[in-house]
């Protein structure tokens, strides 16, 4: 299983490196179920992050964390600009240590755990703001929806494309104020809405897997997540748009630092958002539409996870039994 780091033949697309990384979410959920229902978010996720750091010390990488936990003073661990991994080619990481801390906090569907990889330079350096998304799946014509447009012209695109009458399309949204008026026009032009309380990147994979039954992902979400959504995107192979949106100046600022030469108020195709070559791992923390969550049992932990990647187009969904006698990691 161990790969020398000098093997240039070693890159992000290999299989080997898709079960390592697997192993990564794999820790970081087991490590935060200890907490599902128990109210407390930042304990969770605090959980879920250490274990996370702990097992990318195995993967045979240099790692570069691009979109994590917020700057070096904000965040102790996993925070932008860390380097992690145990030596390898050099690639860039993306991370969602709990994706749904509230989900995990309260019991509710569709926390999970979230890595993304890269070929270095290959993500959008996403500051944390906010960030309009629009994502459909795969197998339609190339710019089917169009983020610029009205929800209800992207509904009607989007139905024409399916076949479908509007009043059978499912549009679905984060369940909050700013989407109020997204929701009706939409409810009133015959679509259906699907809301998720917390998770962007689920919703954004719901979008592209025909068994989710969403045929769309619109609306307004955190720019780091809008980064790990594409990646899965990408590895789907569904369309997605996004744009950054500024409170003021000094947000603008950091994301053209961040991003030197490029208009930070410019339309991002997916492509904008994850090129290249990319591998996407996700673990349920909590059961929802997509995985199951960790079941944790008198000698370990069962656990559920997807591992994708952007160049065989192949979702593959892991399950795992962990027997905490022989495995330390994850353990609470």
């Amino acid at each position: 299983m161990s790969v020398s780091s000098s093997d240039a033949s070693y890159h992000v697309s290999d299989r080997n490196l898709a079960l390592e990384l697997v192993r990564v979410t794999e820790a970081a959920a087991i490590a935060s179920s200890h907490w599902t229902g128990r109210g407390q978010k930042n304990e969770a996720d605090g959980a879920a992050v250490e274990a996370m750091r702990k097992a990318f010390d195995t993967v045979t990488i240099d790692g570069t964390v691009v979109i994590g936990e917020g700057e070096m003073d904000e965040a102790p661990m996993l925070y932008i600009g860390e380097k992690v991994g145990a030596g390898g080619p050099e690639m860039d990481i993306a991370v969602d240590p709990l994706e749904g801390t509230n989900l995990c906090a309260k019991d509710m569907p569709n926390a999970m755990t979230v890595v993304a990889l890269a070929e270095k330079g290959k993500f959008l350096h996403a500051p944390d703001v906010y960030m309009d998304k629009i994502v459909v799946g795969p197998d339609l014509p190339e710019g089917v929806v169009d983020i610029e447009s009205l929800i209800t012209t992207n509904l009607k695109n989007l139905a024409k494309a399916l076949g479908k009458d509007i009043r059978e399309v499912n549009l679905c949204a984060l369940d909050r104020p700013r989407h109020e008026e997204m929701i009706a026009r939409a409810r009133e032009a015959g679509a259906r809405v699907r809301l998720f309380s917390d998770g962007d990147v689920a919703a954004a994979i719901a979008a592209c897997l025909s068994t989710s039954q969403v045929d769309i992902f619109a609306g307004s979400g955190g720019a780091p997540e809008g980064v790990l959504a594409a990646a899965a995107v990408r590895c789907t192979g569904g369309q997605m748009q996004a744009r950054l949106l500024f409170e003021d100046e000094e947000q603008k600022e950091r994301a053209r630092k961040m991003n030197p030469g490029r208009d930070p108020d410019r339309k991002l195709g997916l492509h904008d958002l994850a090129d290249g070559e990319v591998l996407f791992s996700a673990t349920g923390v909590t059961s929802g539409f997509l995985l199951k969550g960790v079941r944790r049992t008198k000698a370990g932990a069962q656990t559920h996870s997807l591992v994708m990647r952007s160049k065989s187009g192949t979702l593959r969904f892991v399950e795992g039994i962990h027997n905490f006698r022989t495995k330390t990691w994850g353990v609470s």
